[in-house]
């Protein structure tokens, strides 16, 4: 058998339906959309949740509840997988190290050190944040978690 030869299963492939193809198509003229009409126009139609000018639901509904969105902090997170396989036994890990080495982009509200992974080397870990785990980790494998 060579590529050539290759072809679907029978019934496995249909093909693409073609609207407004002329009337012997079964689906010419209009293609399905009727006579004239926004809906008949290109780019018609309304936007999700219009309801023809009617008050729609989404606004006639009360707002319930606390939003939190405009004073949550978002932290850079850091796993330490990555700083065993990119600093050295001995290093002082500080957040404009983790920015210049490219593990983070910039440091959003903050860093946060996580324990995924398992340290074997001694390092000084500055951050603004550490999980309990991580800071357990650290510190059995000799080295510091310091919050800046």
């Amino acid at each position: 058998m060579k590529l050539h030869e290759l072809s679907p299963a029978p019934g496995s492939v249909k093909s693409r339906y073609r609207k407004g193809r002329g009337t012997g198509s079964g689906n010419g003229k209009t293609a399905g959309k009727g006579h004239k009409g926004q809906n008949a126009r290109s780019g018609g139609g309304v936007r999700p949740g219009f309801e023809g000018g009617q008050l729609p639901l989404y606004r006639r509904l009360p707002k319930r509840g606390f939003k939190n969105f405009p004073f949550k902090k978002e932290y850079a997170v850091v796993n330490l997988k990555t700083l065993e396989k990119r600093f050295n036994d001995g290093d002082i890990i500080t957040i404009e190290n983790l920015i210049e080495s490219g593990i983070i982009k910039n440091k959003l509200d903050g860093v946060k050190i996580l324990a995924v992974g398992d340290l074997t080397k001694k390092l000084t870990v500055k951050a603004n944040l550490f999980s309990e785990s991580a800071k357990t980790k650290i510190e059995s494998a000799g080295g510091k978690a310091e919050v800046v």
